[in-house]
């Protein structure tokens, strides 16, 4: 769908007014070996540590048990409901309170990483150089937690190894927030070292429906030596991928919700994105290598957010969690348009009513120039027979014919590139809108009136991309034109072509495309009375 707009955007511009005119940070990479992400602590007697540090590690290492059964804690607060798992310390399903699968308010909620490889669950743990399972059972310190909104509380797993170490996961919540805060922590008691780092995994389905408009983008991403890198799944199915550049998170997502690892002070040294043995993509994030003396303890500390690509929800959570928001080669201009969509919203309520406003604001600002493009059009379509006349009489000789058409410009005071010079101006808001339009989570299932429901989604009934051709129609007629009777016969194929190509498209954008049009259409009116005039 998105390479179709990205068409139809294209040849709206380019057709409509350029063919009319014209006939008529990068940052220090991260070594695997850079340990500021690893605090390392003596759990031992050692003066160097604090007493109670070491008896609040060492109590809870006494009191947890070895077990070989994987029980569930449901963690709950104002904005979803997480069930961990404690195979692996992970999360076995995060159901968001905020968001419907579909546009009933009857609809179970949006439910993430459900579906994930059930040897290996989201944000479960495995160790490199030393014998950590991503199935190794830990024990929990609670069997559920409830918060409300202004309370933080903790979860803890502890796992025993029969080899001498101890690994806690301590998961902190935040009642009215969707970040959450993970530390990872292992505990030397056996008498040699232990060197190695640590692995968190998240893994999804590898195929998915994209006939659900959720999943017209889906795979892996990550944000690493200052820019975005997006894979699909199929970029994996014959060999993995690995980044290990300055990185500050990694993710698997869809169009709308992002499951993602974030890193604390380097604590993400490699990422690898492959096809794992069950068929699961898999994105693997590893810390920075340590070495762990026996008595002594390794932390390492991470983020972890599961929820909606919403650009302030995302800002908020740091590491550049909002660069997640793909909006295009036109971002800088993107992210404005979506700012202003939800600054008009917060008056009116009403999304559709602020894509209105934001498209008369844009044609208000874009008059001088469209003003200037449709005058120079005119005036090109003025003079047309006397060009004719002109090629007619120096047909057999080019340098004579291009004087003569140069001496008509200039006499009439037109500019052949005049009309379509201004338009290219605005084809980088015409991009960065449509990116708004098309990624943004407020649209979905955000209501217009009458039979619109969901601004996200295709007009049910097809009534504003057929009246949208109908006023692609009036406006071509209306626009000046050089073109010979062939081309015109072209041209008038075209607002049938597009209504096709709309039909499916999110009514959201539709509207700013109808609406762009009916503008239009009263500002052709408006110059075409003063050039006659």
């Amino acid at each position: 769908m998105e390479k179709r707009a990205l068409i139809a955007v294209v040849l709206s511009i380019a057709v409509f007014y350029g063919f009319s005119a014209i006939f008529g940070p990068q940052q220090k990479p991260v070594s695997v070996q850079d340990t500021s992400a690893v605090k390392t602590e003596n759990v031992g007697a050692a003066p160097v540590v604090s007493v109670q540090k070491a008896d609040e590690i060492q109590s809870k290492i006494v009191s947890a048990k070895l077990s070989s059964t994987a029980t569930d804690v449901t963690v709950e607060n104002d904005r979803y409901i997480a069930i961990f798992s404690s195979s692996g310390a992970s999360i076995k399903k995060l159901t968001l309170k905020g968001y419907h699968e579909s546009n009933s308010p009857s609809s179970p909620n949006v439910a993430l990483l459900g579906q994930a490889d059930p040897s290996a669950l989201s944000f479960s743990t495995r160790g490199v150089g030393f014998a950590l399972s991503s199935q190794a059972v830990y024990v929990p310190d609670v069997t559920s937690l409830k918060l409300s909104s202004a309370e933080k509380k903790k979860l803890v797993f502890t796992f025993v190894d029969t080899q001498g170490f101890v690994v806690r996961k301590t998961y902190s919540f935040d009642g009215s927030g969707y970040g959450i805060s993970l530390e990872t922590q292992m505990v030397n008691n056996s008498g040699s070292n232990i060197s190695g780092a640590f692995q968190q995994v998240i893994t999804a389905p590898f195929d998915v429906d994209k006939k659900d408009g959720r999943y017209e983008t889906y795979g892996s991403s990550l944000f690493s030596d200052n820019g975005l890198h997006t894979d699909l799944p199929k970029n994996v199915v014959s060999a993995s991928k690995k980044y290990d550049k300055d990185i500050q998170w990694a993710a698997i997502n869809d169009k709308y919700f992002l499951s993602a690892l974030l890193s604390v002070s380097n604590s993400i040294a490699s990422v690898e994105l492959k096809k794992n043995s069950a068929g699961f993509l898999e994105t693997i994030a590893t810390t920075p290598a340590f070495s762990v003396a026996p008595g002594q303890a390794v932390t390492i500390n991470n983020k972890l957010f599961v929820g909606p690509k919403e650009i302030d929800i995302l800002k908020s959570q740091g590491s550049s969690l909002e660069q997640s928001l793909d909006l295009g080669w036109f971002s800088s201009l993107a992210k404005p348009m979506l700012y202003s969509l939800k600054f008009f919203y917060k008056y009116i309520a009403n999304y559709g009513i602020a894509i209105i406003i934001i498209t008369v604001i844009l044609k208000i600002v874009f008059f001088p120039l469209t003003h200037k493009s449709y005058k120079s059009m005119k005036g090109m379509s003025k003079i047309q027979p006397k060009m004719m006349a002109i090629k007619e009489k120096y047909k057999n000789d080019k340098d004579s014919m291009n004087r003569a058409i140069m001496e008509l410009y200039r006499e009439h005071k037109v500019n052949p590139l005049g009309g379509c010079l201004p338009m290219i101006v605005q084809i980088p808001v015409f991009f960065a809108l449509y990116k708004a339009l098309m990624y943004s989570i407020e649209l979905r299932h955000a209501p217009f009136y009458f039979w619109i429901t969901d601004l996200s989604a295709k007009d049910p009934y097809y009534v504003t991309p057929i009246v949208m051709g109908v006023t692609m129609f009036f406006q071509q007629k209306l626009t000046p034109s050089n073109m010979d009777e062939m081309q015109q016969k072209i041209m008038l194929a075209l607002p049938v072509v597009f209504t096709f190509m709309f039909l499916n498209f999110p009514s959201g954008l539709v509207l700013y495309w109808l609406v762009n049009n009916i503008l239009t259409i009263g500002q052709q009116l408006y110059i075409n009375k003063l050039v006659n005039d």
